[in-house]
């Protein structure tokens, strides 16, 4: 009798999770992309900031639920031990709110990863970025062994640099950027395991389906 072969069989990240209290982090599907699309059309930012180092909100409207579509495919065709990134949607009661990726380059020797993440306008002001990142930071430390996780705030996005600094970030330097034709200043910030471990009130995090991942990701 042969064995039915599932996505999951092939593709173990669609088995990987984030259970947290209130939310579940997942690694999207399609149709979570389409979620996605739709969310960021309806706005992520007002249109007179720019919190993105890429300025991918930019996008004419029509053509943004099909860029975060290509987006992610791309990051999923990419995937390797010496480079990865994780993308997963952030689900809220059954409805997708934003999205937390996590990455790294050579994870197997830099044992670093950075984050990066987003927000519907709709769902901000609730704590949800804390804890998406939380969930992140967890998997990588926990789940991964990661020893470092890096992140950036922009100048004037004071909601990042507030998430990194309620989860134990310290300043890591600055760096210059030119995003919309304007010089900007980027802050880095930097977590280890000792000083994540040390946040009060930090969510716990379920993760489930991981150990099939850990090969594919220098683990």
């Amino acid at each position: 009798m042969r064995h039915h072969v599932g996505m999951e069989d092939v593709w173990p990240f669609f088995a990987l999770e984030l259970q947290t209290p209130r939310l579940l982090l997942r690694v999207p599907r399609d149709a979570d992309l389409v979620a996605l699309g739709r969310l960021a059309t309806a706005g992520v930012h007002p249109p007179d900031e720019m919190p993105f180092a890429v300025p991918w909100t930019d996008a004419p409207a029509d053509a943004l639920p099909r860029s975060v579509l290509q987006y992610h495919w791309a990051q999923r065709a990419a995937l390797s031990p010496a480079a990865w990134t994780l993308d997963f949607a952030v689900v809220v009661a059954g409805e997708v709110v934003g999205s937390q990726g996590i990455s790294a380059r050579e994870f197997a020797i830099s044992r670093t990863v950075g984050t990066g993440s987003w927000l519907g306008q709709a769902h901000q002001g609730r704590g949800i970025g804390r804890e998406m990142r939380a969930a992140v930071l967890q998997l990588a430390f926990h789940g991964l062994g990661a020893v470092r996780a890096e992140s950036a705030a922009l100048d004037g996005n004071v909601r990042s640099a507030a998430v990194s600094r309620r989860l134990g970030y310290v300043d890591d330097g600055e760096e210059i950027q030119v995003i919309r034709g304007e010089r900007r200043v980027s802050q880095r910030l930097a977590v280890t395991p000792d000083r994540l471990a040390a946040v009060p009130d930090l969510p716990p995090v379920e993760i489930r389906g991981l150990d099939a991942c850990r090969p594919l990701l220098g683990a």
